[in-house]
């Protein structure tokens, strides 16, 4: 994560299955409509934008971006071009070169299919090789037990619950599960969710 590359340089990650291109503004109404799949905007455990917030959702990710904090991305299915969620590396560190991945959703149609899988090690691969991190976070809700264990499958390390870490949209303080992976384990990880792919 050199302090020589601008955080705005937002690249594709493109995989077999997927591709991750920035977020834009005229996302709006893919994200809609990807995030209508399911109702998602209805969830009590994670934030995805719905008609009255999808606005704010993208100005909030195109200034972060601006800020060079996050790197929001379209999650695009490549046979049809269809967007069918999102997620963001966020938090990003270029001093200590650190960064977490999240705010990741999915159409509940693409859930378990092993897109999400994909888009992960796409990040990863990105966050360790070509940003040069040397630890990558991820961060979830203590009661989301299938997001906590999709975490753990991808080899991220619990490190702890942060508690009242965050007020969700119905004021409900919420408790925070932190995973990560360091560069140690990167090897590894890497490895095993290659592995996971081809089977």
């Amino acid at each position: 994560m050199s302090q020589r590359s601008p955080q705005r340089i937002q690249p594709t990650l493109t995989g077999d299955t997927v591709e991750l291109r920035p977020l834009r503004a005229e996302d709006r109404q893919a994200l809609l409509a990807a995030a209508a799949d399911g109702e998602l905007w209805n969830s009590k455990l994670t934030v995805v934008p719905g008609p009255d917030t999808v606005d704010a959702y993208i100005d909030a990710a195109l200034a972060g971006r601006e800020a060079g904090t996050v790197m929001p991305f379209a999650i695009v299915l490549r046979r049809n071009g269809r967007v069918v969620g999102s997620t963001r590396f966020w938090k990003i560190d270029a001093v200590h070169r650190k960064l977490e991945i999240g705010s990741t959703w999915l159409s509940a149609s693409m859930q378990r299919t092993g897109v999400n899988t994909e888009a992960k090690l796409l990040l990863l691969t990105h966050a360790f090789e070509a940003l040069d991190s040397v630890r990558v976070q991820f961060t979830t809700d203590e009661l989301n037990e299938r997001s906590r264990a999709a975490i753990l499958r991808l080899g991220a390390k619990q490190e702890g619950i942060v508690r009242n870490e965050r007020i969700m949209p119905d004021g409900r303080k919420r408790n925070s599960v932190r995973f990560s992976i360091i560069d140690a384990e990167w090897p590894g990880v890497k490895a095993a969710l290659t592995k996971k792919m081809r089977t």
